[in-house]
């Protein structure tokens, strides 16, 4: 495994449409093993392939609604696709490729993905609140979308380091 290096806003890379994965082997493994770590090591809680600048229909999604005391799981999406979304949240959302900035997006507060793993088998999950949050953010990444186009407005120094938005 490898630490990736994470674009930023200015490359032209994130603004991309990502190709389907269609080879499922270890190139594929590698990429989300390094991807997990890069993940790991920057403490956020998605990653898209595009990202790492890889244009493939990858991510990776923490899932931190797990019970007390257990350890967040770590999603491996491949060629993701949302099949329902429902409700509705606004939230403070922010990006590994836009650092230290956090804008107020609306999203969906339930959704469901169809997805592959990373051996081809087709499954589908249910995200809810900030796992719903990350699947449609690391999704639109695949797309070429940024959240701050997204946004209802971008949050000030002041209200990040207050909590207050």
């Amino acid at each position: 495994m490898a630490l990736r290096n994470i674009l930023t806003e200015e490359d032209p890379a994130l603004y991309k449409i990502s190709r389907p994965v269609t080879k499922f082997d270890q190139r594929l493994h590698t990429l989300l093993d390094d991807m997990a770590e890069t993940l790991r090591a920057s403490n956020g809680v998605g990653l898209a392939a595009p990202q790492v600048g890889v244009l493939r229909r990858a991510v990776l999604v923490v899932e931190t609604n797990v019970p007390e005391g257990e350890e967040e799981i770590l999603l491996e999406l491949i060629n993701p696709e949302i099949i329902s979304a429902e409700g509705e949240q606004c939230g403070s959302e922010g990006c590994l490729s836009v650092p230290e900035q956090f804008g107020l997006v609306r999203r969906p507060e339930k959704v469901t993905v169809r997805a592959q793993d990373r051996n081809g088998n087709w499954f589908e999950r249910v995200g809810e609140g900030l796992t719903a949050r990350c699947f449609c953010h690391e999704i639109d990444h695949l797309d070429g979308i940024l959240f701050t186009s997204l946004a209802e407005r971008m949050l000030t120094e002041e209200e990040i380091q207050s909590g207050e938005f």
